[in-house]
Order: C-alpha cells, then sequence, then structure tokens
C-alpha cells in the first residue's frame, strides 16, 4: 500500500471511529488497514492511536498528523479538480511556432478558428522559418517540417511535402520546358535560399542523387520573392509543395521535372508534454490534427495529381470528419479565405 492510501485510511479511521468502518469504506481487509497504520507508526516513529476493544482515538501525535494528513489528501484532490476543470475549459497563454509561409497560409486560419471556439486561451503565435527549441524558448507547440532529432518531445504527424521546381506557364511558352534536370544548365533560374542551395539543386534519378550546378538570375531568401520572381517570367524556383499550392491552382506556376523530385518530407506538431497534462495544449492538439491530416497540400507520401497538388492519402477527404463544433468555427474563416483567392484570381 502506498503511503497516500495509508494515509487516507488512517484518516477514514479517526473520521469513521473504526478499524473496520475504514475498511468498509476502501473495500480493505481489517488486517490491511492495521498493516497501513503500523506502516504509518514505523516510519513517524510514534504511536498515532490508542487502541481499546471498545474505542479507537488519536495521541496527541495522531492529532497533529491526521491535521497534516488532511490538508495533503484536499491538495491533491483540489489539485486533480483543478486538472479536470483545466482540460475540460482550458485556460492560459499557448505559444505556437510554425514556419512563415506554412503559418499564413494554413496555420493561421486554424490559430483564429481556436481562439473563437476557447475564448479563455490567449495565443502568442510566432512564425520563424528556423527550428525552435521548445523548453528553451518556452514554446508550447511547434509546426516543424524535416526530420526529428529532439527526443525530448512528443510528435504528431501531420502530414509530408515534397521539394518541387515550377516555371511560369509564360517562362515555358518562351523558353521551352527542361525534359531533364541537366536541361536547367541552359535556362533561367530563381533560387530560394530556404529550400535549396542558391548554386545547385538536386535531383533523384533511380535513387541516386543528380546534383545540377546552376547560375541563377536571381537569389532570394523569401518563398514569397521566388514566387513572384516565377510568375513573372524571370525564371525557373524550387520551393516546397505547399508554398506554391494556390499558384497551381490558379494556373499562374506549373510543376515541371516532377519525376525527378526527392522523397517527402515530414511535417509534425511537437509539444513538450505527455498527452493529457495540460488543457491547453491538448485541445489544441487536437482542435487542429485532423484538418491538417486532411489538407491535400501536406499528403505529398502518395505522389502528385495532375494539377500539382499532392495526392491525399487513400480515403481522405479535407476536412471531412472534423466535428460540428469546430467547423462552426472554422466555415467563415474558410469562406473568408476562398472568397480572397477568387479576388486575387480576377484580378
Amino acid at each position: 500500500m502506498d503511503r497516500l492510501r495509508e494515509m487516507e485510511v488512517f484518516v477514514a479511521i479517526i473520521e469513521r471511529g473504526s478499524f473496520s468502518a475504514a475498511s468498509e469504506k476502501f473495500g480493505l481487509s481489517r488486517a490491511a488497514v492495521s498493516r497501513a497504520v503500523n506502516s504509518l507508526e514505523a516510519r513517524l516513529g510514534a504511536q498515532l492511536l490508542a487502541r481499546t476493544t471498545r474505542s479507537v482515538r488519536p495521541t496527541d501525535a495522531g492529532v497533529a498528523y491526521v491535521e497534516a494528513c488532511r490538508k495533503l489528501l484536499d491538495g491533491i484532490t483540489d489539485a486533480e479538480s483543478h486538472i479536470a476543470t483545466d482540460l475540460a475549459n482550458p485556460v492560459g497563454t499557448l505559444t505556437i511556432t510554425a514556419p512563415v509561409q506554412l503559418g499564413q497560409r494554413v496555420i493561421a486560419p486554424l490559430i483564429n478558428a481556436y481562439t473563437l471556439r476557447y475564448p479563455d486561451v490567449s495565443v502568442n503565435a510566432v512564425y520563424l522559418d528556423r527550428p525552435t527549441r521548445l523548453l528553451e524558448e518556452g514554446v508550447d507547440i511547434a509546426i516543424r517540417i524535416g526530420h526529428l532529432e529532439d527526443s525530448s518531445t512528443y510528435a504528431v504527424r501531420l502530414g509530408s511535402v515534397r521539394r518541387q521546381t515550377f516555371a511560369s506557364p509564360a517562362y515555358l511558352a518562351e523558353h521551352g520546358e527542361p525534359r531533364h534536370p541537366r536541361d536547367l544548365a541552359s535556362h533561367h533560374c530563381v533560387s530560394f535560399t530556404g529550400v535549396s542551395q542558391p548554386l545547385e539543386w538536386m535531383f533523384y534519378e533511380n535513387n541516386s542523387k543528380i546534383p545540377v550546378r546552376l547560375q541563377p538570375r536571381l537569389i532570394v531568401n523569401l518563398a514569397p520573392a521566388a514566387i513572384s520572381a516565377a510568375e513573372d517570367g524571370v525564371g525557373i524556383t524550387q520551393l516546397l509543395s505547399y508554398q506554391a499550392a494556390t499558384e497551381v491552382s490558379s494556373g499562374s506556376l506549373v510543376p515541371i521535372l516532377r519525376a525527378y523530385e526527392p522523397e517527402s518530407t515530414p511535417v509534425n506538431l511537437l509539444h513538450v508534454e505527455r498527452r493529457g497534462t495540460s488543457g491547453k495544449i491538448r485541445s489544441f492538439v487536437e482542435f487542429v490534427t485532423e484538418t491538417l491530416r486532411n489538407n491535400p497540400h501536406l499528403q505529398c507520401e502518395s505522389g502528385l495529381t495532375t494539377e500539382g497538388e499532392c495526392t491525399p492519402r487513400q480515403g481522405s477527404r479535407e476536412l471531412a470528419g472534423h466535428s460540428e463544433t469546430h467547423m462552426q468555427y472554422l466555415q467563415p474563416l474558410i469562406q473568408s479565405l476562398d472568397n480572397s483567392a477568387a479576388m486575387r484570381s480576377s484580378r
């Protein structure tokens, strides 16, 4: 019997007035109750109960000890009640990090919906194109693209993305479409340093690497700059699949050299606490996981559709299965995003 249960048994003996009543409360034998008291007295080196054939009463040491036990047990009950309340109605500040463009295009609308669903949680959203150290930097949740190394965090797999090569239809009409990575030597290129080496792009053929040396017309360190340059016909660029999803859907960019793409890169949600230990963390993980797993732009393990988007896993449907409670907050935001996309395509 552990020490806390021994304390509970001792308090029950005092409150109910007998060993038998305490044994009935906990479903224990009278011998087990006696052993619990003996164990406490042996540990403390003091007699806690004065026993006769007709009554049980606490000694002076027992009176002091039972009050200490009550305070301790009441504190544990309060803590458990507080945690249960926190899980049902999360409160506090939640710090979340994500890559900049993934945050803008995918994560931010979900954070907006989460804040509407849980008004007692404040969110500090930090978008950075670098890995964060969760414990050292006070981060609760990180959305990370790449293979994991930090074993001190807990990971929820959300999907995967691919490094892809893109060009505008106008550029391809003027310069032709490269059929093999080595053809890029005769093309204008825009290097985005967040995805590829500026002077060398890596492709794959029959599980072998194909490094291609470049003399880029433009080198940029932001994905939107690379997208804009490619749309304007400056040259061919490389991006992660989700970064050009909107432009591929609108037709302003076209994926090329798809037979030579590398393996997919995992996307994970990281946190530092075990499931259920924090209401704010647990609620956010449950709120966003299903939606992100059904986002086709984050499901690149099964190849690509003819439109250039990543193919969802077998049987998955975007936003399918999301709870009605979550959807009532997500739907206005989804409609807003659709309207914005329609306005952009009409310009």
